[in-house]
């Protein structure tokens, strides 16, 4: 049986990264997502003015844009760019040649960054509001 390692490969608009890439992108989802309840829970605790817990929308996205990216399989950064790292160690990249597919997936890279902000800011309006 063939590992999920070894049975992506890069899918214009659906898959640009393989398993060293998803782990990062998992790594600053969690980093993200503690840094927002910690971030939260010291405004509440140090009872920052409420319209400062907005801030809170920030490391939210972060966190947001992180696991999306990992879920999808799909870096933003690099569907933005013109890259993709299936199999490489992370950091490392091959170029997108086709202009259809560096098109398909700057099309999900906006779905991705849109959809994380829009969770971000949700998630600080959440903050805004709870006492």
């Amino acid at each position: 049986m063939a590992s999920a390692k070894s049975s992506q490969k890069y899918v214009p608009g659906v898959c640009n990264i393989g398993q060293s890439e998803i782990t990062q992108r998992n790594r600053a989802g969690v980093v993200g997502l503690i840094t927002s309840a910690v971030l939260w829970g010291g405004l509440i605790y140090l009872d920052a003015p409420q319209a400062l817990r907005l801030v809170v929308a920030l490391p939210a996205t972060i966190a947001t844009v992180g696991f999306i990216q990992a879920y999808l399989h799909f870096c933003v950064a690099f569907g933005a760019a013109g890259v993709f790292n299936i199999d490489k160690e992370a950091g490392k990249t091959d170029t997108v040649q086709q202009a259809e597919y560096r098109q398909a997936d700057r099309k999900k890279a906006i779905q991705i960054l849109v959809a994380s902000v829009a969770v971000g800011l949700l998630t600080g309006l959440v903050a805004f509001y709870l006492e």
